[in-house]
């Protein structure tokens, strides 16, 4: 939660180091750690430190647990000393459980604070060993009480929120106010693009739909409907039970286009909710210029956009990262609403809520590609959210292709990358805690100024477990 808040809508640097990531790898798939490796006996105290502590002194936990544990720490402490040292990191979120008070002010004084993924296990088996982990740390566990330490207790999701030393900084505090919009509640999410305008796709234009957006708003609407209904139906198939599907919201902007589009579905007694914060990216002095006629007349500007394609502004115009910005009340909103819901939106919007919701790379965001014959489906995971395709059929070819040619150069080109199933950014491969990044290809962007590093320890108090 707190990456997806700084790393693409404030455009901090971030990177969660997810203890269970490294051991997983240290282990080798399909292995599994020893049975007394969860046993609490003073791995929290030497969590991340060098001290050296005997087998007997640690209680129940064999030498080559405590052997393990050690070396798997080594190697999570490290990679944050990178990100913090060589890659000018500005908040490492450190995850894992620290159920000591000792453990945790030896954290404070170096870092900060996701959990464990059952790849392969029946639900039932991930439960039972999940819940024997838990019960293992319980008698020892020592409420967060620590006066001196910054840090933010949440208690049952939300039902209570304790914020410890108040003082700690602007970032926090954002975190802060982004936890106190949260629920649990599962929803899906979907995003489509508006309907192809009359007169061209044009920032200053706000053109109705073409004869062929007309076509495309019902054609889209249907496919969406009967996926809805085909998903309700595998559930019901699989054992569950037959319950009315979940009310469906649509959000769009206030530009005809957007509106337009939404119009079939809002004629079906579905609730429209238009957005002005859902506005396209301003392309500024860049619009309706060709690819070789920007190159010539801003050559500079081209250097500077290929350098940093999420920051970088044309003259006028505005960056990702204002996008961004501006789009923090939906993200808010997006995070409070309980309906499923359908955003309908530019394509330069779909980027940064998709890179939001799918904890994406702030470079990969500018390259993202939404062609017009996809619904993207958003599904909560427990740890990362999911993004499923929906093809829509029988659309012409020539309203399909993705990035509008006015605006070529400040977003992505046509038809590249379309957002795929799984973690991260839309590229293949899987995550790994051994290189210290979350996307297969490249780490997180960072701001040109670097900052030391927030130091913010969050506490998930549950409490009746």
């Amino acid at each position: 939660m707190a990456h997806r808040v700084s790393d693409v809508r404030l455009g901090v640097k971030t990177r969660v180091f997810h203890l269970g990531d490294y051991r997983r790898a240290t282990v080798g798939p399909g292995q599994d750690v020893p049975h007394d490796y969860f046993f609490v006996n003073g791995e929290e105290i030497s969590d991340l430190g060098n001290c050296e502590v005997s087998a007997e002194a640690l209680g129940d936990a064999s030498a080559s647990s405590v052997l393990l544990r050690q070396k798997i720490l080594r190697k999570c402490r490290e990679d944050i000393y990178h990100f913090f040292d060589k890659e000018k990191g500005q908040i490492a979120i450190y995850d894992a459980v620290n159920p000591l008070a000792a453990g945790r002010r030896v954290l404070a004084k170096e870092f900060a604070k996701h959990d464990v993924q059952y790849v392969g296990w029946t639900s039932d088996d991930a439960v039972q060993h999940y819940l024997a982990r838990i019960t293992a740390k319980i008698p020892h566990f020592e409420t967060m009480n620590e006066p001196e330490l910054n840090y933010i207790k949440m208690i049952n999701a939300g039902e209570r929120l304790s914020v410890n030393n108040c003082s700690f900084g602007y970032l926090s505090h954002r975190i802060v106010f982004y936890l106190l919009n949260l629920h649990i509640k599962s929803r899906h999410t979907y995003f489509a693009r508006a309907g192809n305008p009359s007169k061209g796709d044009s920032y200053k234009l706000d053109a109705s739909l073409a004869e062929q957006g007309i076509d495309y708003a019902r054609k889209m609407g249907n496919t969406l409907i009967e996926h809805r209904e085909e998903e309700r139906q595998a559930l019901m198939n699989r054992g569950g039970p037959d319950t009315p599907l979940k009310s469906l919201t649509i959000w769009t902007s206030p530009r005809r286009r957007t509106v337009e589009t939404a119009h079939y579905l809002q004629e079906k007694g579905y609730r429209v909710r238009q957005r002005s914060q859902m506005s396209q990216l301003n392309p500024g002095v860049c619009e309706k210029m060709s690819e070789r006629r920007i190159r010539l007349e801003y050559p500079d500007e081209v250097q500077k956009h290929e350098a940093d394609p999420y920051h970088h502004r044309y003259p006028r115009a505005e960056s990702y990262h204002d996008l961004a910005v501006r789009l923090e009340p939906i993200i808010l909103e997006l995070e409070r609403e309980q309906n499923d819901l359908l955003i309908i939106a530019h394509e330069s919007v779909l980027r940064v809520l998709y890179g939001y919701l799918m904890a994406c790379n702030a470079t990969d965001i500018p390259t993202l590609s939404f062609p017009r014959n996809e619904i993207i489906e958003i599904i909560p995971a427990s740890y990362n959210n999911k993004a499923k395709r929906i093809h829509i059929p029988d659309l012409p070819d020539e309203i399909i292709p993705a990035s509008p040619e006015d605006i070529r150069i400040p977003v992505a080109s046509s038809g590249v990358v379309s957002p795929m199933d799984g973690l991260g950014s839309p590229m293949s491969g899987a995550q790994s805690p051994m290189d210290g990044n979350r996307s297969p290809d490249k780490g997180y962007a960072t701001p040109k100024d670097s900052g030391s590093g927030t130091h913010l320890l969050v506490e998930r108090a549950l409490r009746g477990v």
